[in-house]
Protein backbone atom coordinates (compact mmCIF):
# COMPACT_ATOMS: atom_id res chain seq x y z
CA UNK A 1 0.00 0.00 0.00
CA UNK A 2 1.28 2.78 -1.12
CA UNK A 3 0.06 6.99 0.04
CA UNK A 4 1.11 10.18 1.51
CA UNK A 5 2.71 10.67 4.60
CA UNK A 6 1.98 13.50 7.02
CA UNK A 7 4.95 15.52 5.18
CA UNK A 8 4.01 15.04 1.63
CA UNK A 9 6.62 12.57 1.19
CA UNK A 10 6.07 8.86 -0.08
CA UNK A 11 5.04 6.45 2.65
CA UNK A 12 4.79 3.03 2.41
CA UNK A 13 3.20 -0.07 4.46
CA UNK A 14 5.20 -3.60 3.18
CA UNK A 15 4.33 -6.55 5.04
CA UNK A 16 6.76 -9.94 4.98
CA UNK A 17 7.50 -12.34 8.13
CA UNK A 18 8.29 -11.21 11.75
CA UNK A 19 10.87 -13.45 12.65
CA UNK A 20 12.56 -11.61 15.65
CA UNK A 21 10.46 -9.40 17.80
CA UNK A 22 10.41 -6.33 18.54
CA UNK A 23 9.42 -2.10 17.41
CA UNK A 24 12.02 -0.20 16.40
CA UNK A 25 12.74 3.26 14.46
CA UNK A 26 15.37 4.68 12.94
CA UNK A 27 17.78 5.60 10.02
CA UNK A 28 17.90 2.79 7.19
CA UNK A 29 21.55 1.42 6.07
CA UNK A 30 21.11 -0.33 2.75
CA UNK A 31 23.51 -3.12 2.53
CA UNK A 32 24.59 -3.47 -1.27
CA UNK A 33 25.12 -6.98 -2.62
CA UNK A 34 27.68 -9.48 -0.48
CA UNK A 35 28.36 -11.38 -3.35
CA UNK A 36 31.88 -11.69 -4.98
CA UNK A 37 33.23 -11.21 -8.54
CA UNK A 38 34.96 -13.96 -9.52
CA UNK A 39 37.80 -13.42 -12.98
CA UNK A 40 38.05 -16.75 -14.48
CA UNK A 41 42.07 -17.36 -15.31
CA UNK A 42 43.46 -19.85 -17.96
CA UNK A 43 46.42 -21.86 -16.16
CA UNK A 44 48.88 -23.99 -17.15
CA UNK A 45 49.04 -27.53 -16.06
CA UNK A 46 52.40 -26.81 -13.97
CA UNK A 47 50.03 -24.08 -12.22
CA UNK A 48 47.67 -26.14 -10.88
CA UNK A 49 49.31 -27.42 -7.58
CA UNK A 50 49.93 -23.72 -6.51
CA UNK A 51 46.75 -23.43 -6.77
CA UNK A 52 45.57 -26.01 -4.68
CA UNK A 53 48.05 -24.48 -2.23
CA UNK A 54 46.01 -21.40 -2.30
CA UNK A 55 42.51 -23.17 -2.09
CA UNK A 56 43.73 -25.26 1.46
CA UNK A 57 45.38 -21.58 2.79
CA UNK A 58 41.86 -19.96 1.92
CA UNK A 59 40.66 -22.96 3.74
CA UNK A 60 42.41 -23.10 6.84
CA UNK A 61 42.14 -18.70 6.82
CA UNK A 62 37.84 -19.31 6.55
CA UNK A 63 37.79 -21.79 9.28
CA UNK A 64 39.76 -19.76 11.41
CA UNK A 65 37.49 -16.86 11.16
CA UNK A 66 34.29 -18.95 11.55
CA UNK A 67 35.59 -20.03 14.99
CA UNK A 68 36.20 -16.28 15.96
CA UNK A 69 32.65 -15.31 14.83
CA UNK A 70 31.53 -18.31 16.85
CA UNK A 71 33.21 -17.69 19.95
CA UNK A 72 31.96 -13.95 20.13
CA UNK A 73 28.80 -15.36 19.17
CA UNK A 74 28.61 -17.67 22.21
CA UNK A 75 30.07 -14.68 24.49
CA UNK A 76 27.32 -12.75 23.39
CA UNK A 77 24.25 -15.01 23.33
CA UNK A 78 25.08 -18.23 24.38
CA UNK A 79 27.18 -22.16 22.96
CA UNK A 80 23.70 -23.03 21.66
CA UNK A 81 23.72 -20.30 19.12
CA UNK A 82 27.11 -20.34 18.76
CA UNK A 83 26.95 -23.84 17.01
CA UNK A 84 24.92 -22.31 14.78
CA UNK A 85 27.54 -22.10 12.48
CA UNK A 86 28.66 -25.76 12.92
CA UNK A 87 26.98 -26.33 9.89
CA UNK A 88 29.63 -24.00 7.96
CA UNK A 89 32.45 -25.87 9.11
CA UNK A 90 31.44 -28.89 8.38
CA UNK A 91 30.87 -27.77 4.58
CA UNK A 92 34.48 -26.75 5.05
CA UNK A 93 35.52 -29.90 6.39
CA UNK A 94 33.87 -31.99 3.47
CA UNK A 95 35.98 -33.97 1.90
CA UNK A 96 33.81 -34.66 -1.07
CA UNK A 97 33.08 -30.76 -1.29
CA UNK A 98 36.69 -30.20 -1.46
CA UNK A 99 37.77 -32.82 -3.60
CA UNK A 100 35.21 -31.77 -6.10
CA UNK A 101 36.41 -28.09 -6.30
CA UNK A 102 40.25 -29.79 -6.92
CA UNK A 103 38.71 -31.93 -9.39
CA UNK A 104 37.28 -28.84 -11.47
CA UNK A 105 40.42 -26.85 -10.96
CA UNK A 106 42.93 -29.35 -12.87
CA UNK A 107 40.59 -30.87 -14.97
CA UNK A 108 39.61 -27.45 -16.57
CA UNK A 109 42.62 -26.02 -15.50
CA UNK A 110 40.89 -22.47 -13.89
CA UNK A 111 42.00 -20.90 -11.13
CA UNK A 112 40.51 -22.22 -7.91
CA UNK A 113 38.08 -19.15 -7.31
CA UNK A 114 35.86 -20.27 -10.39
CA UNK A 115 35.60 -23.98 -9.22
CA UNK A 116 34.54 -23.03 -5.68
CA UNK A 117 31.76 -21.14 -7.13
CA UNK A 118 30.79 -23.32 -9.34
CA UNK A 119 31.11 -26.15 -6.80
CA UNK A 120 29.38 -24.58 -4.46
CA UNK A 121 26.36 -23.17 -6.45
CA UNK A 122 25.63 -26.76 -7.99
CA UNK A 123 25.58 -28.15 -4.35
CA UNK A 124 22.88 -24.79 -3.40
CA UNK A 125 20.71 -25.76 -6.82
CA UNK A 126 20.36 -29.51 -5.21
CA UNK A 127 19.40 -28.21 -2.09
CA UNK A 128 17.22 -25.66 -3.04
CA UNK A 129 14.80 -28.44 -5.21
CA UNK A 130 14.25 -30.42 -1.54
CA UNK A 131 10.88 -29.58 0.31
CA UNK A 132 12.40 -29.86 3.74
CA UNK A 133 12.43 -26.59 5.06
CA UNK A 134 15.86 -27.22 6.87
CA UNK A 135 17.49 -28.26 4.11
CA UNK A 136 16.20 -25.63 1.87
CA UNK A 137 17.55 -23.12 4.08
CA UNK A 138 20.95 -24.88 4.16
CA UNK A 139 21.78 -23.30 0.76
CA UNK A 140 22.57 -19.61 2.31
CA UNK A 141 24.94 -21.92 4.46
CA UNK A 142 26.97 -23.02 1.55
CA UNK A 143 26.67 -19.90 -0.58
CA UNK A 144 28.18 -18.03 2.87
CA UNK A 145 30.62 -20.47 3.48
CA UNK A 146 32.07 -19.71 -0.77
CA UNK A 147 31.64 -16.59 -0.37
CA UNK A 148 34.25 -16.29 2.33
CA UNK A 149 36.48 -18.61 0.86
CA UNK A 150 36.61 -16.78 -2.51
CA UNK A 151 37.04 -13.48 -0.16
CA UNK A 152 39.57 -15.14 1.54
CA UNK A 153 41.18 -16.02 -2.21
CA UNK A 154 41.06 -12.83 -3.70
CA UNK A 155 41.96 -10.59 -0.13
CA UNK A 156 38.66 -8.70 -0.31
CA UNK A 157 37.34 -9.19 3.15
CA UNK A 158 36.25 -5.73 4.21
CA UNK A 159 32.53 -6.00 5.20
CA UNK A 160 30.54 -2.63 4.59
CA UNK A 161 28.66 -3.54 7.92
CA UNK A 162 31.99 -2.60 9.44
CA UNK A 163 31.26 1.14 8.35
CA UNK A 164 28.22 1.47 10.59
CA UNK A 165 29.00 4.14 13.73
CA UNK A 166 25.74 4.87 14.92
CA UNK A 167 22.62 2.86 15.14
CA UNK A 168 20.57 2.01 11.83
CA UNK A 169 18.33 -0.77 10.73
CA UNK A 170 19.82 -2.79 8.36
CA UNK A 171 18.07 -2.93 5.30
CA UNK A 172 19.28 -5.41 2.56
CA UNK A 173 18.22 -8.47 -0.52
CA UNK A 174 19.28 -10.75 1.99
CA UNK A 175 21.98 -11.60 4.94
CA UNK A 176 24.40 -14.48 4.99
CA UNK A 177 24.33 -16.33 8.52
CA UNK A 178 27.76 -15.40 8.84
CA UNK A 179 27.15 -11.57 8.47
CA UNK A 180 24.25 -11.38 10.90
CA UNK A 181 26.65 -13.31 13.59
CA UNK A 182 28.58 -10.07 13.54
CA UNK A 183 25.82 -7.59 14.02
CA UNK A 184 26.05 -5.60 17.12
CA UNK A 185 22.87 -3.65 19.15
CA UNK A 186 25.17 -1.24 19.68
CA UNK A 187 24.73 -0.18 15.80
CA UNK A 188 22.16 -2.19 14.45
CA UNK A 189 19.18 -2.01 16.21
CA UNK A 190 17.32 -4.41 13.73
CA UNK A 191 16.89 -5.55 9.79
CA UNK A 192 14.80 -6.29 7.48
CA UNK A 193 15.75 -8.47 4.25
CA UNK A 194 13.86 -8.82 0.93
CA UNK A 195 14.60 -13.25 0.96
CA UNK A 196 14.34 -15.56 4.08
CA UNK A 197 11.97 -17.71 6.53
CA UNK A 198 11.89 -18.37 10.21
CA UNK A 199 13.99 -21.22 10.10
CA UNK A 200 16.77 -19.50 8.57
CA UNK A 201 20.13 -19.38 10.62
CA UNK A 202 19.77 -15.77 9.81
CA UNK A 203 16.69 -15.50 11.69
CA UNK A 204 17.55 -18.13 14.39
CA UNK A 205 20.63 -15.91 15.24
CA UNK A 206 18.70 -12.65 14.87
CA UNK A 207 16.12 -13.88 18.07
CA UNK A 208 19.52 -15.39 19.85
CA UNK A 209 21.12 -11.89 19.73
CA UNK A 210 17.59 -10.36 20.07
CA UNK A 211 17.66 -8.05 16.72
CA UNK A 212 14.31 -7.62 15.93
CA UNK A 213 14.18 -9.15 12.13
CA UNK A 214 11.55 -8.82 9.27
CA UNK A 215 11.96 -11.25 6.47
CA UNK A 216 10.60 -11.80 2.98
CA UNK A 217 10.09 -8.24 2.05
CA UNK A 218 10.46 -9.29 -1.38
CA UNK A 219 12.18 -6.04 -3.11
CA UNK A 220 11.91 -3.81 -0.13
CA UNK A 221 16.07 -2.95 -0.34
CA UNK A 222 15.13 -1.27 -4.11
CA UNK A 223 12.32 0.84 -2.01
CA UNK A 224 14.40 2.78 0.52
CA UNK A 225 17.57 4.69 0.56
CA UNK A 226 20.29 4.65 3.35
CA UNK A 227 18.76 7.42 5.53
CA UNK A 228 14.86 6.81 5.13
CA UNK A 229 13.33 6.85 8.45
CA UNK A 230 11.50 3.53 8.89
CA UNK A 231 9.55 1.97 11.87
CA UNK A 232 10.18 -1.92 12.03
CA UNK A 233 7.43 -4.20 13.53
CA UNK A 234 9.58 -7.86 14.38
CA UNK A 235 6.35 -9.05 15.75
CA UNK A 236 3.82 -8.90 12.86
CA UNK A 237 6.43 -8.42 10.10
CA UNK A 238 5.24 -4.96 9.28
CA UNK A 239 7.78 -2.38 7.70
CA UNK A 240 7.03 1.33 7.45
CA UNK A 241 9.14 4.04 5.20
CA UNK A 242 8.27 7.23 6.65
CA UNK A 243 5.37 6.66 9.76
CA UNK A 244 3.32 9.42 10.46
CA UNK A 245 3.29 11.02 14.11
CA UNK A 246 -0.12 8.80 14.55
CA UNK A 247 1.86 5.77 13.54
CA UNK A 248 4.81 6.14 15.96
CA UNK A 249 2.18 7.05 18.54
CA UNK A 250 0.54 3.45 17.57
CA UNK A 251 3.22 1.74 17.67
CA UNK A 252 4.85 2.75 20.82
CA UNK A 253 1.48 1.99 22.68
CA UNK A 254 1.60 -1.53 21.29
CA UNK A 255 5.41 -1.78 21.70
CA UNK A 256 4.46 -0.99 25.71
CA UNK A 257 1.81 -3.92 25.94
CA UNK A 258 4.00 -5.95 24.17
CA UNK A 259 6.40 -5.69 26.94
CA UNK A 260 3.79 -6.07 29.59
CA UNK A 261 2.61 -9.86 27.67
CA UNK A 262 6.13 -11.21 27.09
CA UNK A 263 6.64 -10.30 31.06
CA UNK A 264 3.83 -12.50 31.72
CA UNK A 265 4.79 -15.39 29.64
CA UNK A 266 8.30 -15.13 31.07
CA UNK A 267 6.15 -15.61 34.35
CA UNK A 268 4.04 -19.02 33.92
CA UNK A 269 7.92 -20.65 32.16
CA UNK A 270 7.96 -23.33 35.24
CA UNK A 271 4.10 -23.18 35.85
CA UNK A 272 2.24 -26.22 34.09
CA UNK A 273 0.29 -26.42 30.90
CA UNK A 274 -2.70 -26.44 32.84
CA UNK A 275 -6.49 -24.94 32.01
CA UNK A 276 -8.08 -22.94 34.53
CA UNK A 277 -10.56 -25.96 35.34
CA UNK A 278 -7.66 -27.85 36.23
CA UNK A 279 -7.13 -30.50 33.19
CA UNK A 280 -3.10 -30.83 32.45
CA UNK A 281 -1.44 -31.44 29.46
CA UNK A 282 2.21 -32.38 28.56
CA UNK A 283 3.93 -29.78 26.84
CA UNK A 284 7.24 -30.75 25.45
CA UNK A 285 9.60 -29.82 22.45
CA UNK A 286 10.57 -30.79 19.26
CA UNK A 287 14.30 -31.26 18.53
CA UNK A 288 16.99 -32.01 15.96
CA UNK A 289 20.14 -31.29 17.75
CA UNK A 290 21.53 -32.05 21.43
CA UNK A 291 22.64 -28.23 21.34
CA UNK A 292 18.74 -26.94 22.00
CA UNK A 293 18.80 -28.76 25.11
CA UNK A 294 19.45 -25.26 26.81
CA UNK A 295 16.64 -23.88 24.63
CA UNK A 296 14.57 -26.83 26.20
CA UNK A 297 15.10 -25.78 29.68
CA UNK A 298 14.84 -22.02 28.48
CA UNK A 299 11.34 -22.26 27.89
CA UNK A 300 9.69 -24.49 30.10
CA UNK A 301 9.08 -27.38 28.10
CA UNK A 302 8.56 -30.87 29.80
CA UNK A 303 11.24 -33.03 28.51
CA UNK A 304 11.24 -33.92 24.35
CA UNK A 305 8.61 -35.03 22.30
CA UNK A 306 10.41 -35.78 19.37
CA UNK A 307 13.72 -36.04 18.37
CA UNK A 308 14.41 -36.24 14.59
CA UNK A 309 17.66 -38.75 14.96
CA UNK A 310 18.22 -38.71 11.36
CA UNK A 311 19.85 -35.11 11.40
CA UNK A 312 22.55 -37.00 13.23
CA UNK A 313 23.26 -38.65 10.39
CA UNK A 314 22.26 -35.73 8.10
CA UNK A 315 24.66 -33.37 10.19
CA UNK A 316 27.41 -35.94 9.79
CA UNK A 317 27.21 -36.77 6.30
CA UNK A 318 27.69 -40.27 6.86
CA UNK A 319 26.04 -43.89 8.72
CA UNK A 320 27.05 -42.95 12.50
CA UNK A 321 27.56 -46.23 14.73
CA UNK A 322 25.03 -47.74 16.65
CA UNK A 323 27.77 -46.58 19.65
CA UNK A 324 28.23 -42.95 19.18
CA UNK A 325 23.82 -42.97 18.67
CA UNK A 326 23.57 -44.21 22.31
CA UNK A 327 26.07 -41.83 23.44
CA UNK A 328 23.74 -38.87 21.91
CA UNK A 329 20.77 -40.21 23.47
CA UNK A 330 22.04 -40.91 26.39
CA UNK A 331 22.97 -37.36 27.05
CA UNK A 332 19.72 -35.83 25.83
CA UNK A 333 17.99 -38.36 28.22
CA UNK A 334 20.41 -37.53 31.09
CA UNK A 335 20.52 -34.08 30.90
CA UNK A 336 16.41 -33.68 30.94
CA UNK A 337 15.61 -36.48 33.22
CA UNK A 338 13.14 -37.13 34.60
CA UNK A 339 11.30 -35.21 31.80
CA UNK A 340 10.52 -37.84 29.23
CA UNK A 341 12.47 -38.23 25.87
CA UNK A 342 10.88 -39.37 22.94
CA UNK A 343 13.60 -40.57 19.98
CA UNK A 344 12.18 -40.84 16.47
CA UNK A 345 13.50 -43.64 14.30
CA UNK A 346 15.00 -42.17 10.91
CA UNK A 347 12.69 -40.47 8.89
CA UNK A 348 14.76 -40.44 6.13
CA UNK A 349 14.12 -40.50 2.59
CA UNK A 350 11.60 -37.70 0.91
CA UNK A 351 13.72 -35.22 0.75
CA UNK A 352 16.31 -35.73 3.76
CA UNK A 353 19.14 -37.46 2.78
CA UNK A 354 22.95 -37.62 3.82
CA UNK A 355 25.69 -38.39 1.77
CA UNK A 356 26.40 -42.06 2.48
CA UNK A 357 22.12 -42.53 2.77
CA UNK A 358 20.76 -46.30 2.41
CA UNK A 359 17.85 -44.32 0.27
CA UNK A 360 18.09 -43.85 -3.47
CA UNK A 361 16.78 -41.68 -6.43
CA UNK A 362 12.95 -42.15 -6.85
CA UNK A 363 10.64 -40.15 -9.31
CA UNK A 364 7.67 -40.13 -6.64
CA UNK A 365 10.07 -39.82 -3.47
CA UNK A 366 7.19 -38.72 -0.72
CA UNK A 367 5.47 -41.82 -1.74
CA UNK A 368 8.28 -44.00 -2.27
CA UNK A 369 10.83 -45.77 0.13
CA UNK A 370 11.11 -42.99 3.27
CA UNK A 371 10.83 -43.20 6.46
CA UNK A 372 9.60 -46.75 8.49
CA UNK A 373 9.54 -48.81 5.15
CA UNK A 374 13.72 -47.60 4.48
CA UNK A 375 14.35 -49.30 8.20
CA UNK A 376 12.26 -52.18 7.72
CA UNK A 377 14.32 -52.78 3.49
CA UNK A 378 17.52 -52.23 6.13
CA UNK A 379 16.77 -54.41 9.45
CA UNK A 380 20.45 -54.48 10.88
CA UNK A 381 20.87 -51.01 10.56
CA UNK A 382 17.37 -50.65 11.77
CA UNK A 383 18.08 -52.92 14.84
CA UNK A 384 21.33 -51.11 15.33
CA UNK A 385 19.11 -47.55 15.88
CA UNK A 386 16.85 -49.33 18.08
CA UNK A 387 20.20 -50.84 20.65
CA UNK A 388 20.90 -47.02 20.71
CA UNK A 389 17.42 -46.35 21.82
CA UNK A 390 17.85 -48.98 24.59
CA UNK A 391 20.80 -48.57 25.73
CA UNK A 392 20.02 -45.16 26.44
CA UNK A 393 16.68 -46.37 27.97
CA UNK A 394 18.74 -47.25 31.02
CA UNK A 395 17.84 -43.66 32.06
CA UNK A 396 13.86 -44.29 32.71
CA UNK A 397 13.24 -41.46 30.85
CA UNK A 398 13.25 -42.34 27.23
CA UNK A 399 10.51 -43.76 24.60
CA UNK A 400 10.60 -44.54 21.03
CA UNK A 401 8.67 -43.72 18.30
CA UNK A 402 7.79 -45.46 14.41
CA UNK A 403 7.54 -42.51 11.52
CA UNK A 404 4.96 -42.88 8.57
CA UNK A 405 3.45 -46.18 9.88
CA UNK A 406 0.72 -46.55 7.18
CA UNK A 407 -0.54 -49.92 8.22
CA UNK A 408 -0.16 -52.62 10.77
CA UNK A 409 1.88 -55.40 9.12
CA UNK A 410 4.82 -52.46 9.65
CA UNK A 411 4.30 -52.32 13.21
CA UNK A 412 4.05 -55.89 13.63
CA UNK A 413 7.50 -56.08 11.82
CA UNK A 414 9.21 -53.21 13.65
CA UNK A 415 8.35 -54.80 16.86
CA UNK A 416 9.56 -57.84 15.90
CA UNK A 417 13.03 -56.33 15.40
CA UNK A 418 12.66 -54.65 18.23
CA UNK A 419 12.73 -57.94 20.17
CA UNK A 420 15.79 -59.11 18.80
CA UNK A 421 17.22 -55.90 19.38
CA UNK A 422 16.60 -56.83 23.14
CA UNK A 423 17.38 -60.07 23.00
CA UNK A 424 20.66 -58.98 21.67
CA UNK A 425 21.58 -56.78 24.35
CA UNK A 426 20.06 -59.05 27.18
CA UNK A 427 23.25 -61.21 25.63
CA UNK A 428 25.83 -59.43 26.29
CA UNK A 429 24.22 -58.35 29.43
CA UNK A 430 24.00 -54.27 28.64
CA UNK A 431 21.43 -52.78 30.45
CA UNK A 432 18.37 -51.04 29.13
CA UNK A 433 14.44 -50.64 29.97
CA UNK A 434 12.72 -54.00 29.42
CA UNK A 435 9.51 -51.73 29.54
CA UNK A 436 10.60 -49.07 26.92
CA UNK A 437 7.37 -47.30 25.99
CA UNK A 438 6.75 -47.17 21.96
CA UNK A 439 4.87 -45.66 19.94
CA UNK A 440 4.10 -44.67 16.37
CA UNK A 441 3.62 -41.28 14.33
CA UNK A 442 0.24 -40.79 12.67
CA UNK A 443 1.03 -39.21 9.41
CA UNK A 444 -1.05 -40.49 6.43
CA UNK A 445 -4.89 -41.28 6.32
CA UNK A 446 -4.31 -45.14 5.83
CA UNK A 447 -2.58 -44.84 9.49
CA UNK A 448 -6.10 -42.43 10.99
CA UNK A 449 -8.23 -44.70 9.17
CA UNK A 450 -6.69 -47.54 11.00
CA UNK A 451 -5.66 -46.34 14.10
CA UNK A 452 -8.07 -48.95 16.30
CA UNK A 453 -6.18 -51.56 15.19
CA UNK A 454 -2.63 -50.24 15.33
CA UNK A 455 -3.46 -49.19 18.59
CA UNK A 456 -3.59 -52.55 20.10
CA UNK A 457 0.43 -53.08 19.25
CA UNK A 458 1.54 -49.67 20.43
CA UNK A 459 2.35 -47.47 23.91
CA UNK A 460 1.18 -44.32 22.20
CA UNK A 461 0.41 -41.97 19.05
CA UNK A 462 2.19 -38.89 17.62
CA UNK A 463 -0.16 -37.03 15.16
CA UNK A 464 2.20 -35.42 12.59
CA UNK A 465 0.29 -32.95 11.47
CA UNK A 466 2.60 -31.66 8.86
CA UNK A 467 2.23 -34.23 6.71
CA UNK A 468 -0.85 -35.73 7.98
CA UNK A 469 -2.52 -32.39 6.42
CA UNK A 470 -0.43 -32.13 2.93
CA UNK A 471 -1.38 -36.31 2.21
CA UNK A 472 -5.04 -35.21 3.19
CA UNK A 473 -5.75 -32.61 1.32
CA UNK A 474 -3.19 -33.54 -1.70
CA UNK A 475 -1.51 -30.26 -0.71
CA UNK A 476 2.50 -29.01 -1.28
CA UNK A 477 2.81 -26.35 1.57
CA UNK A 478 5.93 -24.69 0.42
CA UNK A 479 4.42 -24.43 -3.06
CA UNK A 480 3.59 -20.88 -3.54
CA UNK A 481 0.75 -21.72 -6.27
CA UNK A 482 -1.37 -24.35 -4.31
CA UNK A 483 0.37 -23.10 -0.57
CA UNK A 484 -3.39 -21.41 0.12
CA UNK A 485 -4.84 -24.99 -0.02
CA UNK A 486 -2.77 -26.24 3.31
CA UNK A 487 -5.55 -25.99 5.78
CA UNK A 488 -4.78 -27.50 9.46
CA UNK A 489 -8.61 -26.29 10.13
CA UNK A 490 -10.14 -28.70 7.04
CA UNK A 491 -12.97 -30.44 8.40
CA UNK A 492 -11.43 -34.17 7.45
CA UNK A 493 -8.27 -33.12 9.04
CA UNK A 494 -10.11 -31.94 11.92
CA UNK A 495 -12.35 -35.94 11.70
CA UNK A 496 -9.02 -37.67 11.35
CA UNK A 497 -7.51 -36.37 14.51
CA UNK A 498 -10.39 -36.77 16.01
CA UNK A 499 -10.45 -40.39 14.56
CA UNK A 500 -7.27 -40.95 16.18
CA UNK A 501 -7.24 -39.45 19.29
CA UNK A 502 -10.60 -41.50 20.04
CA UNK A 503 -9.39 -44.77 18.97
CA UNK A 504 -6.08 -44.47 21.23
CA UNK A 505 -8.05 -43.68 24.21
CA UNK A 506 -10.71 -46.40 23.59
CA UNK A 507 -7.55 -48.78 23.63
CA UNK A 508 -5.85 -47.10 26.59
CA UNK A 509 -3.17 -45.29 24.86
CA UNK A 510 -2.05 -41.90 24.92
CA UNK A 511 -2.00 -39.44 22.05
CA UNK A 512 0.31 -36.36 21.17
CA UNK A 513 0.51 -34.25 18.26
CA UNK A 514 4.19 -33.04 17.41
CA UNK A 515 2.98 -30.89 13.90
CA UNK A 516 3.15 -26.91 13.68
CA UNK A 517 -0.49 -27.37 14.06
CA UNK A 518 0.33 -27.80 17.96
CA UNK A 519 2.60 -24.61 18.01
CA UNK A 520 0.21 -22.04 17.46
CA UNK A 521 -2.11 -21.11 19.85
CA UNK A 522 -4.92 -19.99 18.05
CA UNK A 523 -4.89 -23.74 17.02
CA UNK A 524 -3.88 -25.41 20.30
CA UNK A 525 -7.48 -25.16 22.00
CA UNK A 526 -8.72 -26.83 19.75
CA UNK A 527 -6.45 -29.65 19.92
CA UNK A 528 -7.11 -29.97 23.56
CA UNK A 529 -10.33 -29.28 23.09
CA UNK A 530 -10.28 -33.10 20.96
CA UNK A 531 -9.08 -34.94 23.48
CA UNK A 532 -4.86 -34.55 23.17
CA UNK A 533 -3.10 -35.80 26.04
CA UNK A 534 0.55 -34.35 24.53
CA UNK A 535 1.52 -31.23 22.69
CA UNK A 536 5.37 -31.17 21.30
CA UNK A 537 6.31 -27.69 19.20
CA UNK A 538 9.31 -26.26 18.81
CA UNK A 539 10.72 -24.68 22.04
CA UNK A 540 10.70 -20.81 21.56
CA UNK A 541 7.13 -22.01 20.89
CA UNK A 542 6.34 -23.29 24.26
CA UNK A 543 5.49 -20.23 26.34
CA UNK A 544 2.74 -19.29 24.11
CA UNK A 545 1.08 -22.07 23.47
CA UNK A 546 1.56 -22.47 27.80
CA UNK A 547 -0.77 -19.61 27.87
CA UNK A 548 -3.00 -20.50 25.25
CA UNK A 549 -4.02 -23.71 27.58
CA UNK A 550 -3.67 -21.65 30.88
CA UNK A 551 -6.48 -18.79 29.72
CA UNK A 552 -9.16 -21.21 28.04
CA UNK A 553 -11.06 -23.89 30.06
CA UNK A 554 -10.97 -27.88 29.22
CA UNK A 555 -15.34 -26.77 29.01
CA UNK A 556 -14.48 -24.10 26.44
CA UNK A 557 -11.87 -26.13 24.43
CA UNK A 558 -14.33 -28.99 24.12
CA UNK A 559 -17.12 -26.53 23.14
CA UNK A 560 -14.91 -25.07 20.50
CA UNK A 561 -13.54 -28.45 19.39
CA UNK A 562 -17.51 -29.86 18.72
CA UNK A 563 -18.15 -26.82 16.94
CA UNK A 564 -15.40 -26.66 14.94
CA UNK A 565 -16.18 -30.29 13.70
CA UNK A 566 -19.14 -29.03 12.80
CA UNK A 567 -18.16 -26.87 10.24
CA UNK A 568 -17.99 -26.93 6.66
CA UNK A 569 -14.80 -25.03 5.34
CA UNK A 570 -11.22 -24.90 7.36
CA UNK A 571 -12.02 -21.10 7.34
CA UNK A 572 -14.70 -21.51 9.36
CA UNK A 573 -13.22 -23.23 11.63
CA UNK A 574 -10.08 -21.12 12.25
CA UNK A 575 -12.59 -18.39 12.79
CA UNK A 576 -13.95 -20.05 15.77
CA UNK A 577 -10.59 -20.69 17.04
CA UNK A 578 -9.70 -16.97 17.13
CA UNK A 579 -12.85 -15.86 18.62
CA UNK A 580 -12.10 -18.12 21.45
CA UNK A 581 -9.07 -16.88 22.12
CA UNK A 582 -9.64 -13.59 21.35
CA UNK A 583 -12.40 -14.07 24.06
CA UNK A 584 -9.63 -15.37 26.68
CA UNK A 585 -6.61 -14.15 26.01
CA UNK A 586 -6.70 -11.38 23.42
CA UNK A 587 -3.32 -10.38 24.19
CA UNK A 588 -1.99 -13.64 22.22
CA UNK A 589 -3.11 -12.48 19.38
CA UNK A 590 -0.91 -9.56 19.11
CA UNK A 591 1.89 -11.94 18.91
CA UNK A 592 0.95 -14.25 16.71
Amino acid sequence: MAERGHNGARKTHVRGIGVSPGVVIGPVFVLTSQAVTVVETSLRPDEIDHEIARLEDALIATRGQLKAIMEDLGARAGVRDASILDAHLMVLDDRAFVDEIIAQTRNDCCNVEVAVRDVAENYAKVLASLKDDYLRERVADVRDVARRVIRNLTGDIDSALATLTEKHIVVANDLAPSDTATLRKDVVSGFATDLGSPTSHTAVMARALEIPAVVALRDISRHVRTGDIVLMDGNKGVLIINPSPEELKEYGALAEARKHIEQGLNRILNEPAETPDGHRIVLSANIEHIDELDAVRQYGAEGVGLFRSEYLFIFSGTMVGEAEQAVAYTTLATALHPDPVIIRTLDLGGDKFYRDSMASHEDNPFLGCRSIRLSLQNPEHFKGQMRAVLRASATGNVKMMYPMISNVDEVLQANALLAEAKQELREKNVPFAEDLEVGVMIEVPAAALTADVIAEHVDFFSLGTNDLIQYTIAVDRVNERVAYLYEPTHPAVLKLIKMTIDAGHDKGIWVGVCGQMAADPVMAPLLVGLGVDELSVAPQAVPLVKDAIRSISLEQSRTLALLALQCHSGTEALRLCRETVREAAPELLELV
